[in-house]
C-alpha cells in the first residue's frame, strides 16, 4: 500500500524543524509497518502556525491538490501526530475530500485508518482537535506572561528592531543554561552616536513650536539620512531618501527614549479572513493598545535620550495642538456637505483630492510638498485646486446620459449576456457530475464483486469491511451528486428592468435632493472620478461590484462587476 506522510512544525513549537520531522516520520513508519506500506512522498510545512487552515499552508494545499489529482501515485496518507495537522474543527473541514477521493488517512492514535462511519473514530479527532488549540492557547500565555515579567523586574530587551537612535550592545551570556550553551547572548540598547542627537533635536525642536511637517523638511534640507536611508541594509524594501512627516511622529510617540523598557505597546489580534467562510481561518492584525495596557520597567534599562519631562511635554502638545480630546484626532472644521468626497482621485498623484473651503466656495485640494514631488519623481504644484461647483452639473447631465433608461437597459442586456456565457463556461469546465457518476458506477461494481467473492466462500470479517468502505464511499458521492448546484441562470428582462427603475427613481431625486443625500446617492452608486489637471478633465466611471447595495430588486451577484465610462 502506496503512502504520502504529512507533517508541520512552525516557531511556536520550539523544536529543530529536521528532529521534528523525524520524530513524526518515525511514528507513521510504525504505523503503516504491518500492512506492508511504504511512503512514497513527503508532505511537510516548516515555520507555519497550526492555526493555519490546510489550504493556507504550502505543502498541505500541494497535498489537496495532490488527493484530487486522477493521476496520485499513493492510496492513503499517514500522520505522526494529530495535533501537528489538525487544529480546532481543521479535521471536520478537511476530512471530508479524503473520503470525497477515496484516500484514507492513517493516524497512531487510532491505530490505522480513520474510519468516516465511526462516531468513535470523529470523536477522537475533535478531542485532539481541541487538545491543539488548547495547547497553542497555553503556550501564546505562557510567553507573554515571561515577557510582561523580563519587561518589569529585569528591563530586558526582548528583540526586534532598536528605535532609531539607538542601536544593539551586548549584555552578556544568556540566563537560560540551554541557550547560553549554544552561544546565544542577551542584548541591550546603547544611544547611536550619529542618530541620538537627531532623536533630541527632534524633540526639543517640536516642544518649541516646530510642526512635524516642518521638523522632517529641516533634517532633509540638512542632508541628514531618513531612519530607512540611514540603516539601508535593513530596509531593502524602502527607497525613501527624505524625512516623512509619520517617522516624526513615531520618534516622538516612542516612550524608549525615556531609557525605560516598554512592552505591550501592540497587540495582534486573529481576524476571519471572510465571516462567510470561516473555513478561510484567521489573519492577524497588529494594533495599538491604549497607554495604561503598557508594561514599563521599574527602573532604565538603557541611557534616555531625552528625560521623562521633555517626553510628556511632547505628548500634552501632540493631545493639544490642533487636535481635541484624549484620542488626538483632529476635528472636522466644516460640516459643508462635500458632493464628492473620497470619490475624487489626482491623477497626477494617484491620491484622493479633500474637500476645502475658500472664500464661500468648495473646492478639492491635493497638496504635494517639495519632499514628495521628489520622492516620487512626479511633476506636481504644491496645490491643485478644483472647484465643485464648476463639474457638478456635468457630473449630472453624465449620469444621466450614461443611467437612463435607454442607454442602461441595452448596456445591461450586452452585460447579462456576457456574464452568463462566462458563468455557464466555468460551470461547463468544472462540472463533476460525470466523473461523480462514474465512482457510484464503480462502487457497485466493487460491492457486487465483494458479495460474489463472500459467496464464494470468502472470509466474512474482512469482505465486510470492504463493502463497508465502499459503501461509505459510495453514499459519500452521491449525496455530492445531490448537492451539486445547476447551470447558472441568465439575468432576466424582470430584473433588468427592476434595476433601470431603481437607477431612473434615484436619478430622478438628484435635482431635488438635500446635498447631504446628493453626496450618499453618488457615493452608493459607484461614482468615481478622476481629474487630469493638464487637459483640464475629469475621467467619471459608476462601477459597482454589487447592485445589491443600491436596489434590493436586483439579488447580490446577479452583476459582477459593472462599469459605464464617460468623459
Amino acid at each position: 500500500m502506496r503512502f504520502v506522510f504529512y507533517g508541520r512544525v512552525s516557531t511556536e513549537d520550539q523544536q529543530d524543524p529536521e528532529a521534528s520531522k523525524g520524530w513524526q516520520l518515525s511514528r507513521a513508519r510504525s504505523l503503516i509497518a504491518p500492512a506492508g506500506g511504504a511512503i512514497v512522498e513527503e508532505f511537510f510545512d516548516v515555520g507555519l502556525s497550526r492555526s493555519l487552515p490546510w489550504k493556507r499552508r504550502p505543502d498541505a494545499l500541494r497535498l489537496l491538490d495532490a488527493i484530487k489529482s486522477p493521476a496520485r501515485t499513493f492510496d492513503a496518507v499517514v500522520i505522526g501526530e494529530p495535533q501537528r495537522a489538525f487544529y480546532g474543527s481543521q479535521f471536520g473541514m478537511t476530512f471530508p475530500v479524503f473520503v470525497h477521493y477515496g484516500v484514507q488517512l492513517w493516524v497512531p492514535e487510532v491505530g490505522g485508518a480513520v474510519d468516516p462511519g465511526s462516531d468513535a473514530h470523529d470523536l477522537v479527532m475533535a478531542l485532539y482537535g481541541g487538545m491543539s488549540k488548547g495547547e497553542r492557547n497555553r503556550i501564546k500565555i505562557r510567553v507573554r506572561s515571561a515577557m510582561k515579567a523580563q519587561t518589569e523586574t529585569e528591563g530586558r530587551f526582548l528583540g526586534g528592531r532598536p528605535p532609531y537612535g539607538y542601536r544593539l550592545a551586548d549584555a552578556g551570556p544568556h540566563p537560560n543554561p540551554g541557550k547560553a550553551a549554544e552561544g546565544k547572548r542577551l542584548h541591550k540598547l546603547e544611544p547611536d552616536p550619529v542618530t541620538s542627537p537627531v532623536v533630541e533635536r527632534i524633540f526639543v525642536e517640536y516642544v518649541a513650536g516646530r510642526g512635524m511637517t516642518s521638523i522632517a523638511r529641516g533634517l532633509t534640507q540638512d542632508g541628514i539620512a531618513c531612519p530607512s536611508a540611514y540603516d539601508r541594509a535593513r530596509n531593502p524594501h524602502r527607497r525613501a531618501e527624505v524625512w516623512e512627516t509619520t517617522a516624526i511622529r513615531a520618534i516622538l510617540l516612542n516612550p524608549r527614549y525615556t531609557g525605560r523598557q516598554v512592552w505591550n505597546r501592540q497587540r495582534t489580534d486573529e481576524v476571519l479572513l471572510d465571516v462567510e467562510d470561516i473555513a478561510l481561518g484567521h489573519e492577524n492584525r497588529h494594533r495599538w493598545n491604549a497607554p495604561e495596557d503598557w508594561v514599563w520597567s521599574k527602573a532604565e534599562a538603557h541611557t534616555p535620550l531625552v528625560s521623562v519631562d521633555l517626553y510628556e511635554r511632547v505628548q500634552d502638545t501632540i493631545k493639544h495642538r490642533g487636535t481635541s480630546g484624549e484620542s488626538g484626532k483632529a476635528p472636522r472644521r466644516t460640516e459643508r456637505p462635500y458632493l464628492y468626497r473620497s470619490l475624487i482621485t489626482c491623477g497626477l498623484c494617484e491620491r484622493r483630492m479633500v474637500g476645502n473651503s475658500n472664500h464661500g466656495r468648495l473646492y478639492y485640494r491635493c497638496k504635494a510638498t517639495r519632499d514628495f514631488v521628489r520622492q516620487h519623481g512626479i511633476a506636481h504644484p504644491p496645490v491643485l485646486y478644483l472647484r465643485e461647483d464648476a463639474i457638478a452639473n456635468q457630473i449630472d447631465r453624465f449620469l444621466f446620459e450614461e443611467l437612463g433608461s435607454e442607454k442602461l437597459t441595452a448596456t445591461l442586456r450586452q452585460l447579462a449576456d456576457a456574464h452568463h456565457r462566462a458563468q455557464l463556461a466555468e460551470y461547463r469546465a468544472n462540472d463533476e457530475t460525470a466523473r461523480l457518476q462514474k465512482i457510484v458506477d464503480d462502487c457497485d461494481t466493487k460491492i457486487a464483486r465483494y458479495r460474489a467473492t463472500l459467496d464464494a466462500g470468502g472470509d466474512p470479517a474482512l469482505i465486510a469491511g470492504w463493502i463497508r468502505e465502499t459503501a461509505t464511499i459510495r453514499t459519500a458521492t452521491v449525496a455530492r451528486i445531490g448537492v451539486a448546484d445547476g447551470p447558472p441562470q441568465r439575468l432576466n428582462e424582470d430584473q433588468i428592468a427592476a434595476i433601470v427603475e431603481g437607477l431612473g427613481g434615484l436619478l430622478a431625486i438628484l435635482n431635488r435632493a438635500d446635498p447631504r443625500d446628493k453626496a450618499e446617492i453618488y457615493s452608493r452608486i459607484g461614482l468615481r472620478m478622476r481629474y487630469e489637471p493638464g487637459a483640464e478633465t475629469i475621467k467619471a466611471e459608476v462601477v459597482s461590484n454589487d447592485f445589491g447595495r443600491v436596489l434590493s430588486a436586483c439579488p447580490r451577484g446577479d452583476l459582477n462587476p459593472h462599469a459605464l465610462y464617460g468623459h
